[in-house]
């Protein structure tokens, strides 16, 4: 096995002192642009890999952000949004030479604890906050804490640095496509009430319907899951459920939702769209595989990501961070909507 390169080596190599080498490759100000580039060229060419310990007690940092998800494991098998989104952290944090540390909570209080944990010793530098709910506890203990964090679409008066798309454009969108197909009858299959960015759906589905001069119709409480989904078709759509208040138009508030509300329709014996057209939002990639494709609003969880780990390093790191704004969601139309029933 061959020996570490050392970082007495690459000084040696670029005829530099150590302590230029440590301030050349951990980017701290001292060394000329052009002592830099040669420094970096001399490591490279010895195949210098930097110790992330030494690196962590030089600067006093861990180089590891922290995500907690409070859902069950399920989600992140099955639902592709996540897998982007960690993606779209990675693709910053591994750069710039930060790992990214990822717990799951189910318990109620179990996050709360986790992030104490990751606080303690500053095993993390900063952590991204996820689902923010309402009146979120996380926000007052990582103040509490002293911990830089980034919220991912929370409320309007959220006090820590935030990356933020608008939905409620690409919502009205999806409203003025189904209410030109003729569709009067409306129904919304919603994610849990504690959820911001659900009540947030929730109420830009409302107002649109409402502007359009229609009647929100029914909302079904589900969970972001293929199951939630499901069920909700059977409630709206089942045996039990009354015939001539059936929606011919059903909003669903996550694209995994709206297939499992689909499946059901199908096994059901209610056509899409033929009998009832259905939409989702996030735009997996799942939703153009199903059949009839998955008409959609497209969001970008990997440039939420990116944004978000660019905003938290940028925390870390001592400098001034203001709010993201990244571009709205938009409609994507496919197969699933269509005129309304007669």
């Amino acid at each position: 096995m061959a020996e570490r390169v050392t970082i007495v080596e690459v000084a040696a190599r670029a005829g530099v002192a150590i302590s230029s080498v440590s301030s050349a490759l951990n980017g701290r100000p001292g060394v000329s642009e052009q002592t830099r580039a040669r420094i970096r060229q001399a490591a490279d060419d010895l195949g210098f890999v930097p110790s992330v310990r030494g690196r962590s007690l030089s600067a006093k940092r861990a180089f590891t952000i922290g995500l907690v998800v409070h859902r069950d494991p399920f989600v992140l098998e099955s639902d592709p949004f996540f897998g982007s989104f960690i993606g779209g952290l990675e693709s910053v944090l591994d750069p710039r030479g930060y790992a990214l540390i990822l717990q799951m909570g189910s318990a109620a209080d179990e996050p709360l604890d986790r992030y104490r944990r990751l606080a303690a010793g500053r095993r993390v530098d900063g952590v991204v906050l996820n689902e923010l709910t309402v009146d979120d506890p996380r926000v007052d203990l990582v103040r509490e804490l002293d911990l830089p964090a980034v919220g991912v679409n929370p409320a309007g008066d959220f006090p820590l640095p935030a990356v933020r798309q608008d939905d409620s454009a690409g919502i009205g969108e999806l409203v003025d496509h189904l209410v030109s197909l003729g569709h009067r009858r409306f129904a919304h299959v919603a994610g849990p009430g504690r959820f911001v960015h659900s009540r947030r759906r929730g109420a830009a589905w409302r107002d649109a319907v409402v502007a359009a001069g229609h009647d929100p119709g029914a909302v079904v409480e589900a969970d972001f899951t293929y199951d939630g989904g499901a069920r909700a078709a059977a409630r709206l759509f089942g045996p039990d459920a009354p015939v001539d208040d059936r929606p011919t138009a059903v909003f669903c508030a996550n694209d995994l939702a709206a297939i499992g509300f689909m499946t059901e329709l199908d096994r059901l014996g209610v056509r899409v769209p033929g009998d009832v057209s259905v939409a989702g939002f996030d735009g997996i990639e799942l939703g153009s595989y199903v059949r009839p494709g998955l008409t959609t609003l497209t969001t970008a969880p990997r440039l939420i990501g990116a944004e978000a780990a660019r905003l938290l390093l940028s925390s870390v790191e001592g400098e001034t961070v203001t709010d993201a704004e990244i571009e709205p969601a938009r409609l994507l139309v496919r197969a699933s909507t269509g005129p309304a029933a007669r």
